[in-house]
């Protein structure tokens, strides 16, 4: 129906059914508002003194700086700042990768907090549907009336040129009260799937980390707190550079372009993300660079020892070689590559806390070699590489599964707030 609306337009036709108000094509049943007949600006200020400076996440909308950055970033005198209670809105003209004109959100969590005066707060008029306003929002909606204010003012400061007046006169899509409500209650069920997805996956996760505690030896011990009942044999202290090969990465010259832009991985720190395996990479390699570096098996275990993501690591699947930030264990016979990442996992912390004894935060290669671990016989450490290969497929597949849902979520919303697809009321 999408298609079928914006075909016509393009061809100078208005789809029956659909008229042109204001620049937006929707149902003849919806109209086109001004922004101040919907919300009506707050600009209380905290003379109560609330300490709850809040900010705006992507992820999390109007959070409290405390609960965020475990710190506060705020002025000391806080009596300047707008004070908001929960149900209000507030639009924070900064913009990101992730709101290109900045982001309207809705307080939730909190009863009351406080947000810069930067911010433009509002709150809804009588007879106003905030859960659909919410949706409106969040999904983007109203991000072409704030182009047309701010395209013609200079950027500053990261700050977009957004006055208030302009902001409160823009249009507002209004449809029928009925079928607003009908709108944000199925989008809101979309919103509570995608939440318990994530849940899930938290659970999972703080599962995982229990297991990774209990089921290798912490300091000062040699043997895990818990291990599968037909295993008794005492674990073993072992050096990193024991477990296999220590290999720091090279870069190929980047003055010869025959070296890239071929099928070979070539890994940096930024391709490794938090998932176990590492598929896909920013920059490949030709045949020839790929010769030119130190190569790595599949199942080898990388370690990035420099940045700011220092400790993370990850498994390859396919043959690569990785850059200069990265140590790598290419695992002998011995050793099973899945416990071997599963321990680097584990002792991730511990290794990252060696960068801090240098003048510039890093683990090079004889500090990280030198590490000492507890390991198994090679039957016992298959079980524990198997066993935590079940959890990260499981946590990878509820993961994916929520990246899909909040595509559907996405499409669905756009059907629904633009009016291409009707709900019956």
């Amino acid at each position: 129906m999408t298609k079928q609306i914006y075909s016509g337009i393009a061809a100078g036709q208005v789809p029956e059914g659909y008229k042109l108000e204001h620049g937006y094509v929707i149902p003849k049943e919806w109209k086109v508002v001004h922004f101040n007949e919907c919300f009506h600006r707050l600009t209380q200020k905290n003379t109560e003194n609330n300490q709850n400076v809040l900010t705006i996440s992507a992820q999390q909308g109007l959070i409290s700086q405390l609960d965020y950055y475990n710190t506060p970033y705020a002025s000391e005198d806080k009596t300047g700042y707008f004070l908001l209670q929960k149900g209000n809105f507030a639009y924070n003209k900064s913009y990101s990768a992730d709101y290109a004109y900045g982001a309207i959100k809705q307080l939730e969590k909190y009863d009351k907090g406080i947000v810069s005066p930067l911010y433009i707060c509002f709150s809804a008029n009588e007879g106003t549907n905030t859960d659909f306003y919410r949706q409106y929002f969040e999904a983007g909606m109203f991000n072409r009336e704030i182009y047309k204010i701010a395209q013609e003012g200079a950027r500053n400061h990261g700050l977009l040129n957004v006055s208030t007046p302009e902001f409160f006169s823009a249009a507002l899509v209004f449809p029928p009260v009925d079928e607003q409500k009908k709108i944000a209650e199925i989008l809101s069920c979309c919103d509570r799937v995608i939440e318990l997805k994530q849940q899930l996956i938290a659970e999972l996760q703080r599962l995982k980390s229990g297991f990774l505690q209990a089921m290798f030896p912490a300091k000062g011990h040699s043997e895990p707190v818990i291990r599968f009942p037909e295993f008794s044999d005492a674990w073993e202290q072992r050096k990193v550079s024991e477990l296999g090969e220590v290999i720091t990465g090279s870069t190929p010259p980047t003055k010869d372009k025959d070296n890239y832009d071929g099928s070979y991985l070539f890994v940096s720190p930024a391709d490794i993300q938090g998932n176990r395996y590492v598929e896909n990479t920013i920059t490949t390699l030709t045949e020839k660079g790929f010769n030119f570096g130190r190569k790595l098996n599949p199942g080898s275990t990388l370690f990035v020892s420099i940045g700011s993501t220092i400790g993370k690591v990850a498994q390859i699947k396919d043959f690569a070689i990785s850059n200069q930030q990265i140590n790598a264990v290419v695992p002998s016979s011995n050793y099973d590559n899945n416990f071997v990442f599963t321990a680097f996992e584990n002792f991730s912390p511990v290794i990252k806390a060696l960068s801090a004894q240098q003048a510039v935060p890093i683990v090079n290669k004889t500090t990280f070699s030198d590490v000492d671990l507890f390991v198994p016989q090679l039957e016992e450490q298959k079980r524990i590489g198997d066993y935590f290969i079940t959890i990260d497929y499981l946590i990878t597949l509820h993961q994916r599964e929520l990246e899909e849902t909040k595509k559907k979520k996405k499409s669905l919303a756009k059907l629904l707030l633009t009016g291409s697809v009707r709900v019956p009321t």
